[in-house]
């Protein structure tokens, strides 16, 4: 029998878990700290696997067959779930699912833009529709492709205790979340996208595991005696006896959403929460293995190449360097500083953050240089004032995400923070900045129902828990008011329903074709120029064949007028082809934005010259 530790590392998540042979269903699990692992089918044992030295139990269990429930048994102990199920049949806690990883794709001629040509629409599976499923989500697709995104996101599916959750508790990661569907229907959804044109972004966690459901400790050394996360237990990276395999059954996991489910790119969250002593640090192999699949001799040159994006809360040097010039090795990175930096400005007497950011200045900052804070895996994260420039075609921008909506205690969105025209001044910025723009699902029509957070926990203490964490971690929100988590409605109150602002659509339809155009001249490939004045609330970017001005009305307790809405000084650079002003009004003291084109280039054939209906 194959041992799985002599596997190549891009053809493990081939062997762990069950899967279907023609003989029978082949089951391997990985763990070296048990003498004897059975196969439980109800209330009989099914196989007992045969131990190799290297710590992997493996054999042919001919009960078994595709649609059967089992667990697993480790020294006597009372059965779990397999710690590679590939589906989970009512729970976290109940029996795993023999799944069938056959799937008749249509997607053989598909092959993802660039990255940095990329639009991201980041979505929660549960709440994106009504449904809330893989299958439901196929029929709101067209809606994402006329608005112009190229890629979803989506939050993380890796089931998870109960029948709500963000998805960052995911304790089977092999599994997608059963209350969106089955694995066969994760798969119809990626095939119906790339039909479409759409690239797929699944978030992953390697940083934690949920706190219900979390059975790997039982199963082996999985998770880390000595490091320990404020969400969860962490991965044993660097155990000096077991984290060379431990790493590669992490890393088997990414590789498995990559190849059995033709996702395009990896969103890995909170890079810089994933505890490890060792070096290299466990996300350069991460970085390596997705590399060497990309250029693995054994896929045919027609293969989509995969995309890894790092979510960092500061900008890392090194995060986006290729590993031959001594970096990480990732494809693109977040830049939380550009939307913490744009609040700062807005709300400037609200604290989003649990940094410091300066109203005005330091979105000149990152407008001009690119970043605010900085550091890397081995560093301190450090306020820094750069000199140069640094590159932002790999970078993901944006004006809301998940974690900034939902970590305030009401879920309030930008357009219910401020007004519409704020909202449309910031997408207008964010959109043609020289980044990835990416937008946060229901925005781009001013949904003005909330994103709280949202986990269903089974123990009355863990929820209890969750409550009291929250507060404790972000203490400089008022938490007497708002939706609690455990809550039912926190997830059914945050589904988005159809569009409702059309100006808005629009507006953000337009600003998406306008930045394609440009991407199509060579406009923002050609640099870019900055202009700022903070204590007027102006910001520009400036390219060679156009630019955007906005204007930024200051709300919370430092209310003053917006910059008078001078058109002098923009005219003369180019033809004025979107202004917010003409599409959501603009009075005294309301944020604008103005965006011009040089007249030898493409502009969008629809541009809002003024009011829309609707």
């Amino acid at each position: 029998m194959t041992d799985p530790a002599e596997v190549d590392l891009l053809q493990l998540h081939r062997f762990l878990g069950a899967v279907p042979t023609r003989d029978g269903v082949r089951v391997t699990v990985w763990s070296p700290t048990s003498d004897e692992v059975r196969v439980i089918c109800g209330d009989r044992v099914a196989a007992t696997l045969a131990r190799l030295d290297s710590g992997y139990h493996a054999g042919i269990v001919d009960k078994l067959s595709i649609g059967d429930g089992y667990q697993l048994s480790f020294d006597g102990r009372p059965p779990i779930p397999d710690p590679a199920s590939r589906a989970q049949r009512d729970s976290v806690h109940g029996d795993s699912v023999v799944v069938d990883p056959a799937f008749d794709w249509t997607d053989g001629d598909w092959r993802p833009p660039a990255i940095e040509d990329w639009v991201i629409y980041e979505l929660h599976v549960g709440t994106v529709t009504d449904g809330g499923t893989f299958t439901s989500l196929i029929e709101r697709l067209d809606e994402l492709v006329a608005l112009g995104v190229t890629a979803i996101e989506l939050m993380p599916v890796a089931d998870c205790a109960g029948g709500w959750n963000w998805g960052y508790d995911g304790v089977h990661l092999f599994a997608p979340n059963r209350n969106y569907g089955s694995p066969a229907d994760m798969r119809r959804l990626v095939d119906a996208a790339h039909a479409k044109g759409l690239a797929v972004v699944l978030d992953v966690v390697y940083n934690h595991l949920g706190p219900e459901g979390n059975y790997l400790g039982a199963a082996g050394p999985y998770l880390s005696s000595r490091h320990q996360t404020v969400w969860g237990d962490a991965p044993n990276f660097d155990d000096p006896v077991n984290g060379d395999q431990c790493r590669r059954w992490f890393i088997a996991n990414a590789v498995y959403w990559l190849d059995e489910f033709h996702i395009d790119a990896l969103r890995v969250d909170a890079v810089h929460c994933i505890v490890d002593t060792r070096r290299p640090h466990v996300a350069s192999e991460f970085a390596a293995a997705v590399d060497r699949m990309n250029q693995s001799s054994d896929r045919p040159s027609s293969t989509p190449h995969k995309f890894l994006i790092a979510e960092s809360n500061v900008y890392d040097p090194e995060m986006i360097r290729p590993a031959d010039r001594g970096g990480i090795g990732f494809d693109a990175a977040w830049s939380d500083d550009f939307v913490h930096s744009l609040y700062a400005c807005l709300m400037p007497g609200v604290n989003l953050s649990d940094r410091d950011y300066r109203p005005g200045d330091d979105l000149r900052q990152v407008l001009t240089t690119g970043y605010v804070y900085t550091g890397t895996l081995d560093q301190f994260r450090r306020r820094d004032d750069p000199v140069d420039p640094v590159p932002t075609d790999r970078l993901v921008r944006c004006v809301q995400n998940h974690d900034f909506i939902g970590n305030h205690p009401t879920g309030r969105r930008l357009a219910t923070l401020t007004d519409r025209s704020t909202a449309a001044s910031a997408a207008a910025l964010m959109i043609l900045s020289p980044s990835i723009p990416m937008l946060f699902m229901g925005e781009e029509f001013a949904c003005e129902n909330p994103f709280a957070f949202f986990v269903d926990f089974s123990d009355a203490s863990l929820r209890q828990s969750v409550i009291d964490g929250r507060r404790r971690e972000y203490p400089q929100h008022d938490w007497s008011t708002g939706i609690l988590p455990t809550d039912r409605e926190a997830m059914t109150g945050s589904r988005i329903g159809p569009i409702t602002d059309r100006a808005m659509w629009h507006w953000y339809q337009s600003l998406i074709r306008l930045r394609k155009s440009w991407q199509t001249a060579g406009v923002l490939g050609a640099g870019y120029h900055a202009e700022c004045d903070p204590a007027a609330g102006r910001f520009s970017i400036r390219y060679a064949g156009g630019g955007v001005t906005v204007g930024l009305r200051r709300f919370g307790d430092q209310p003053r007028d917006a910059p008078e809405r001078s058109m002098a000084g923009l005219t003369d650079r180019g033809t004025i082809v979107l202004d917010s002003g003409e599409v959501f009004g603009g009075g005294k003291g309301d944020s604008w934005a103005v965006v011009w084109s040089a007249a030898d280039q493409t502009t969008p054939s629809d541009a809002l010259s003024r009011r829309p209906d609707g």
